[in-house]
């Protein structure tokens, strides 16, 4: 069984640590792991230090561990190897959503702190992705297989116990969805036309979720025109994914609209470098010769 990496470093309570120093260094470590399976509440927490530095990383870091603690604790009650999927995640629902009282925010959705791992602890409130997040990490530290879904316009998980499956929704107390539900969700999320393929099922890397908590941050920014805020977020996404180009065409085209000429530069020649699509880099090289030509 696969259980949560170690963590590792780890700010001590009695060294004073710059929070922004220790997340940067934790997403450059995520990011040396590719997609391969990640300690992803610690990349969350990074992300939401990196975007809110705190000085309480100790606090949240203990929070997450003693959620560990009352899910083996309740796991102890029974013999867990006789346990199936159904009553391992009613276990997981009890100690996030019941002891710790963890709930979708239904009445602020928009709220930017729902995407804030932080103020998500903070406040027991959160998007989709922020809940199965730390239901994700419940899970797999006790060696249990639960995973992000490729489900859109609303994140699910997908928990497998010995061949049993069973599609989560984290943002409704963790409850499991059918393919009727299934169906109804994706129609109310993606049209009336849109129906259940098999790509909806498959789970994407744990990179890509923490990718889809900051990208709710990013387009909630740029709705409200705060487009250097979602520049900053757009660099914490880099940290973590510096393979991705169309990243650094994003991180070039915000920082060309609120004037930081040189830094835009730098991304979109960080992009030319990166994209193969012909067309894409005709496009970026032409903004790259003007921003160049501003410069004189």
């Amino acid at each position: 069984m696969r259980k949560t990496p170690s963590r590792d470093p780890s700010p001590r309570a009695d060294v004073p640590v710059s929070s922004e120093a220790w997340a940067e260094e934790i997403l450059q470590g995520l990011a040396r792991q590719g997609d391969a399976p990640l300690d992803i509440a610690e990349g969350a927490l990074a992300l939401a230090a990196f975007d809110s530095p705190t000085d309480r990383l100790v606090f949240y870091r203990d929070h997450l561990s003693t959620m560990e603690q009352d899910l083996t604790a309740a796991m102890s009650k029974a013999d867990i190897e006789s346990q199936d999927a159904a009553l391992r995640l009613v276990a997981i629902n009890h100690v996030l959503f019941g002891l710790h009282g963890y709930s979708g925010d239904r009445d602020t959705y928009d709220d930017l702190q729902n995407a804030n791992i932080i103020r998500v602890i903070d406040r027991r409130r959160g998007l989709p992705v922020a809940l199965g997040i730390l239901m994700m990490h419940l899970a797999r530290s006790q060696g249990w297989n639960m995973q992000g879904l490729d489900f859109p316009g609303h994140f699910l998980l997908r928990f497998e116990v010995e061949g049993e499956r069973i599609i989560v929704d984290p943002f409704d107390g963790g409850v499991p969805l059918d393919a009727p539900a299934l169906r109804a969700l994706l129609k109310a999320t993606a049209g009336n036309d849109a129906e259940l393929q098999a790509r909806h099922y498959e789970p994407v890397s744990d990179r890509d979720v923490l990718l889809r908590l900051q990208n709710n941050i990013k387009l909630r920014l740029i709705k409200d025109q705060r487009v250097e805020e979602a520049a900053h977020i757009v660099e914490s996404m880099l940290l973590l994914a510096p393979d991705r180009p169309t990243l650094w065409r994003e991180s070039g085209l915000m920082n060309a609209h609120i004037g930081k000429v040189r830094t835009a530069i730098a991304a979109l020649e960080t992009y030319l470098q990166t994209e193969t699509r012909d067309g894409h880099r005709r496009e970026v090289a032409t903004l790259v010769d003007e921003l160049r030509s501003s410069l004189h």
